[in-house]
C-alpha cells in the first residue's frame, strides 16, 4: 500500500512539474514587443521630383498574437499590432526637406504554422500565410506643405504573403518566453494632392521585417 501511494504521488508530481504543452484545441495567447523594419524600395516621385526616391523609418511597438492548434503540430496565428512610419526624401529636393509624410499602418496576418517539438521545453516552429495592410490616418509634414502649400496624402492599402520563424521556452507551468521573426510582403501606391505642384505620386515596397520577443500562455 505504502510503494502505491508513493508512485501514485510521484506522478502527481511529475504531472505538476511537466510543462503545459499545447495541445489540439489549444489557444495560444503571446504579447510581444516588435520591430518593425522596411526593406523599402521605392519609384520616382512623379512628376515633380524625377529620380528622386523614398525611405521608411523603423519602428517598435506592442503586439499581441492568437494561435489556435488545430493539431499537436498544426497551429493558426492570427496578429494584431499597429505602428507609425515616416517616410522621408532620399536625395535632391525632397532630401532637403526631410520628413515628408507620416502614417499608421495595420497589418494584421494569418499564417498557418507547423510545430516540430510540442512536447518538449524548446519548441521551434515555422509559418507562412496572408497579410492585409491598412494604411491610416495619413498626414503631410509641415516642411512638406511649406514647400508645395496644402498637400493631403493617400496610400493604397496592401494585399501580400508572409512568412515566419520563431521558438517557445518554458519559463514555468504555464508561461513560456517567445522570440519570432516575420517577413511581411508590402506595397503601396501614394498619392500626394499638393497645392502648389499638382498631383504627384510614388510607388513603395515597404516588405519588412518584424522581430518579436515577448511571454505568453495556454489556454
Amino acid at each position: 500500500m505504502r510503494r502505491n501511494i508513493i508512485l501514485l504521488a510521484t506522478a502527481a508530481i511529475a504531472g505538476i512539474a511537466a510543462p503545459a504543452h499545447a495541445k489540439q484545441g489549444d489557444v495560444i495567447v503571446r504579447a510581444r514587443a516588435i520591430l518593425v523594419a522596411p526593406n523599402e524600395k521605392s519609384s520616382s516621385i512623379l512628376p515633380a521630383f524625377p529620380g528622386e526616391k523614398v525611405k521608411v523609418n523603423n519602428s517598435i511597438m506592442p503586439e499581441v498574437d492568437v494561435t489556435y492548434m488545430a493539431t499537436d503540430h498544426v497551429g493558426f496565428e492570427l496578429i494584431a499590432a499597429t505602428t507609425k512610419h515616416n517616410a522621408s526624401g532620399k536625395t535632391g529636393t525632397t532630401g532637403t526637406l526631410g520628413k515628408l509624410a507620416s502614417t499608421w499602418v495595420l497589418p494584421p496576418t494569418l499564417t498557418a504554422q507547423y510545430h516540430f517539438a510540442p512536447e518538449a521545453k524548446v519548441r521551434p516552429y515555422v509559418g507562412a500565410g496572408v497579410n492585409y495592410t491598412i494604411f491610416y490616418s495619413e498626414k503631410a509634414s509641415k516642411a512638406l506643405r511649406g514647400a508645395v502649400g496644402q498637400t493631403d496624402v493617400h496610400m493604397s492599402d496592401s494585399f501580400g504573403w508572409a512568412a515566419q520563424a520563431g521558438i517557445d521556452f518554458d519559463i514555468t507551468e504555464k508561461i513560456f518566453m517567445n522570440v519570432d521573426v516575420k517577413y511581411i510582403d508590402i506595397d503601396t501606391k501614394t498619392r500626394l494632392t499638393t497645392a502648389n505642384a499638382g498631383v504627384q505620386r510614388v510607388k513603395v515596397h515597404l516588405d519588412p521585417l518584424v522581430f518579436g520577443i515577448g511571454i505568453g500562455t495556454r489556454f
